[in-house]
């Protein structure tokens, strides 16, 4: 899988201000909280914690960078993109998610780890079955990014079991899946239905990496 890895992504300042976020619901051991934002090409904004002149400020400053990195990792899907993502998601020390790979909808994935100082990265596998295991270690503003293939792209994370899992998850969106579908040159049918049959991915498998 080809993955981009960016240490320092957000500038001192947005780094800062995230950190410093109080996220007001109640997170259990094995559970995972995710507060929205979304924002269109358009500037339209749907935001459920951040402030809307900082999301505006996220979007201006690193959408060049997001998109510069989905025309490295996927070309074709460039002209595709409708909407980022900038949520932010905490999961409990003991939550674990499974071994996946994102849903068509996402072009190009990514998460920034906030904090705290030490906790468990992201694993990537060769295969479903946890094959080829290659873990990125957790370290504060890394980012990396990948643009997801149906049944190639696996992926999984957990919390360390010591303290909670605090991240942005950015994404490009789309909701042309089928051009998606005609890209990855994968059958459009059999991957709605591998949507359709797993509602527990489907849910979280739109806004975590």
């Amino acid at each position: 899988m080809n993955l981009k890895i960016i240490r320092n992504f957000f500038d001192k300042e947005d780094l800062d201000y995230i950190s410093s976020i109080k996220l007001s619901k109640k997170v259990e051991d094995k559970q995972s909280i995710i507060y929205h934002n979304k924002i269109t090409k358009e500037g339209k904004i749907e935001s459920e914690l951040l402030d809307h002149k900082f999301l505006k400020s996220l979007q201006n400053k690193y959408h060049p960078i997001a998109i510069k990195l989905l025309k490295e990792l996927c070309p074709q899907k460039v002209d595709l993109y409708e909407y980022s993502d900038f949520h932010v998601v905490e999961t409990g020390k003991n939550f674990h998610f499974p071994i996946h790979d994102d849903i068509p909808n996402k072009l190009l994935s990514g998460v920034i780890y906030i904090r705290p100082e030490k906790n468990s990265g992201t694993v990537f596998y060769e295969t479903k079955n946890g094959e080829g295991k290659n873990t990125v270690e957790w370290e504060v503003n890394k980012a990396i990014f990948f643009s997801r293939v149906e049944r190639q792209t696996w992926h999984s994370y957990s919390g360390d079991g010591n303290s909670n899992r605090i991240t942005i998850v950015y994404n490009l969106m789309t909701n042309n899946i089928k051009k998606v579908f005609e890209i990855e040159n994968t059958n459009s049918l059999i991957g709605k239905f591998r949507n359709f049959i797993n509602p527990y991915l489907f849910k979280y498998l739109k806004i975590t990496i």
